[in-house]
């Protein structure tokens, strides 16, 4: 029996999936499976509780006045506790994959992934005389799929070829070509400096500042690669001009079609339309479908005749340009090596927010997440990725926004909720998530689908994909990106009459309508000063700005906004949970044992039982009242009212320990 620390207890959100208690009848995977808690089995028993009383409190306000100075870390400790948690779960990673729900999202991250990474591809061709094309962006993502798949304490987040990276990339062709430097040999120092920069950090735990993280920060990022997604879809429309006004007004209508068709696709997913299967199906297999549908759809009657720029391809397996895959890092002067230092320390700054904000954000707390993160061990991990691409002479991959987040939503197995008063009288019904199918067979299958798209006969249908339809998704990717962001609703909530607006928002709450404004124009601010700085020769020095409005949140907002304003208006990105790997969130921890593992049914979010049909993704209805919904699905006071008889674990946990 562990000792257990007693600390705060995070207050719930608002949003969070409810849980029902167990039943036998329902078959339940490994990483699902609770300790019922019994007073035989409890934690406390009498005398413990007694001690517990008399003697906890003293040393526990002993050891809180005991400070550790900032410079002293223990050395890879961040790294071994990853392990150690994520260890144990490692062979239910693969065995939990025998879930439908792994199909759809494994073709749905193909397509998100490769066409997007595939234009990037396109905008670096171009600016950076052809020395990135099409073989090197697939290889950098088969690279991240299987290290970070295989290896990674998070295999739900997708690591691949960004924006930021590609703006990065181009900047530096700018800035060294002009100097007669080789380039490839540049950016293969930048890889390994960068390496070590990335070792350094998880070596000595750098990662625990991500507890200052919040929404806040997030959102500014995120609202950043939206409208990165955009305006490179605009860009790749604007070269269709090159051919002639025929083919450029014909692209325009094809992006747009495939915006269309792809956003009518998710709604109807979120729909009561069709028979629920059907409707799953189309929201899990729509996008690639446009995509498929439109690229034959130019070469119908009268459009055939009309020439559409396409995707340029190489060989099969070899590089863009006559090289071998190995850089010979060697030639270059010794005074380029140390001039990689600098520009190795801004894509470590960049890989660090990008790829952490990516995995924090893929797991977020509306996501009900079982497993533990481990931010160290994949920072760790990143570094490798890092110095091998700068080795083989392709982009340098990292976590991807919006891609990440929408690979665990497409994991979501979900279970429709009717909201009634009573049996007669039956209310509207509505989605929510049941549990998340955590494992690493759907990141690595599409890792490798995309090594097979570097065959020969692959590339040739590649090659006859119109960037037209490469920019439609891009749209696509941007406007999801823009719908779900915390930005997005605050604004739409200002714009909404104050009248009309449902008293259940959480914003209505707020007394102070000055003080919504005033923290939207502070995000607006920081979006629109990171993408101005992309627009200038110092693009690659935007992640900076970000990081800078991370004090900013942290210290001296809450010198203006109330307590109450800012538990509304940011949150956590991720829940204690996740966020144990680094300490908990600022303020904020959960209980557990000094193993390190939380309370049972403390694992983030609560989540609901599962039924034979959640492996189709939704499953059956459940009847709720009024007042749980009032009370928001998964703060638990609304489930305990329902059923007076039942108590959560943590619960019956409070209860012992409070008598």
């Amino acid at each position: 029996m562990a000792p257990t620390e007693t600390l705060t207890l995070p207050t719930p959100r608002h949003g969070m999936s409810m849980r029902t208690s167990p039943s036998p009848s329902r078959s339940k995977k490994s990483w699902q499976s609770r300790v019922p808690f019994s007073p035989s089995r409890s934690r406390y028993n009498e005398s413990e509780e007694r001690l517990s009383r008399e003697n906890t409190r003293s040393p526990m306000r002993s050891a809180r006045s005991k400070k550790v100075k900032w410079w002293k870390t223990q050395l890879f400790r961040g790294m071994i506790n990853d392990l150690r948690r994520r260890a144990p779960f490692y062979w239910s990673d693969w065995t939990d994959a025998w879930d439908y729900r792994v199909v759809p999202a494994t073709v749905y991250m193909y397509f998100a992934n490769i066409l997007p990474a595939l234009a990037f591809s396109l905008d670096m061709f171009a600016k950076t005389d052809q020395s990135f094309g099409v073989n090197e962006v697939l290889l950098a993502s088969v690279l991240a799929a299987v290290v970070f798949s295989v290896f990674a304490a998070q295999p739900l987040v997708i690591v691949g070829v960004t924006g930021p990276i590609t703006v990065f990339n181009y900047t530096v062709y700018d800035i060294i070509t002009p100097r007669g430097t080789n380039y490839f040999a540049f950016m293969s120092w930048i890889g390994l400096w960068s390496l070590v920069m990335h070792w350094v950090l998880a070596i000595s735990n750098a990662c625990n500042g991500l507890k200052y993280v919040t929404r806040f920060s997030c959102d500014i990022f995120g609202f950043y690669v939206a409208f990165i997604y955009l305006q490179k879809g605009i860009q790749v429309l604007a070269r269709q001009w090159e051919v002639n006004d025929v083919s450029a007004y014909l692209s325009v209508a094809v992006a747009l079609l495939v915006l269309i068709a792809a956003y009518i696709c998710g709604m109807i997913g979120h729909s009561s339309l069709f028979q629920r299967h059907i409707r799953k199906f189309i929201e899990d297999y729509g996008t690639p479908l446009t995509v498929i549908f439109f690229t034959g759809f130019v070469h119908i009657g009268k459009m055939r005749k009309i020439e559409l720029l396409t995707l340029p391809t190489s060989r099969a397996f070899f590089p863009t340009t006559d090289r071998g895959w190995f850089i010979h890092f060697w030639d270059i002067s010794v005074g380029d090596i140390f001039l990689a230092i600098p520009f190795a320390i801004l894509l470590t700054i960049l890989f660090y927010f990008d790829h952490n904000v990516s995995s924090l954000i893929a797991q977020g707390t509306e996501f009900p997440l079982r497993k533990p993160a481990g931010f160290h061990w994949d920072i760790f991990l990143l570094g490798l990725t890092t110095g091998v691409a700068g080795l083989l002479g392709i982009p340098f991959p990292n976590g991807l926004i919006p891609q990440a987040p929408f690979h665990t939503t497409a994991l979501c197995a979900t279970r429709t909720v009717s909201d009634s008063d009573d049996e007669t009288n039956k209310g509207h019904t509505r989605r929510i998530v049941d549990h998340v199918v955590e494992q690493r067979v759907s990141n690595l299958a599409q890792g490798l689908l995309t090594l097979g798209t570097m065959t020969g006969p692959l590339l040739i249908v590649l090659h006859l994909i119109p960037q037209a339809v490469l920019a439609g998704l891009f749209f696509v990717m941007g406007v999801q990106a823009l719908e779900a962001n915390g930005i997005t609703v605050k604004i739409i909530f200002l714009a909404k009459d104050r009248y009309l607006t449902p008293r259940s928002d959480p914003l209505t709450r707020i007394d102070r309508r000055i003080a919504i404004w005033a923290f939207i124009a502070l995000e607006l601010v920081g979006f629109g000063a990171t993408f101005a700085i992309t627009q200038t020769i110092a693009a690659i020095g935007f992640p900076v700005f970000i990081l800078l409005y991370i004090p900013l949140r942290t210290w001296i907002l809450p010198r203006w906004f109330t307590p109450q304003e800012l538990s509304i208006l940011d949150a956590p990105t991720a829940s204690p949970f996740t966020m144990e790997s680094v300490g908990g969130n600022h303020g904020e921890t959960i209980e557990c044992s000094t193993s390190g593992a939380p309370l049972p049914g403390f694992g983030g979010q609560d989540v609901l039982d599962e039924s034979d049909e959640a492996e189709r993704g939704e499953v059956g209805s459940m009847k709720i009242g009024k007042d749980d919904e009032d009370q928001g699905m998964g703060n638990g006071e609304g489930a305990s009212r329902r059923r007076s008889s039942f108590r959560s674990p943590v619960q019956i946990e409070l209860e012992h320990l409070t008598k």
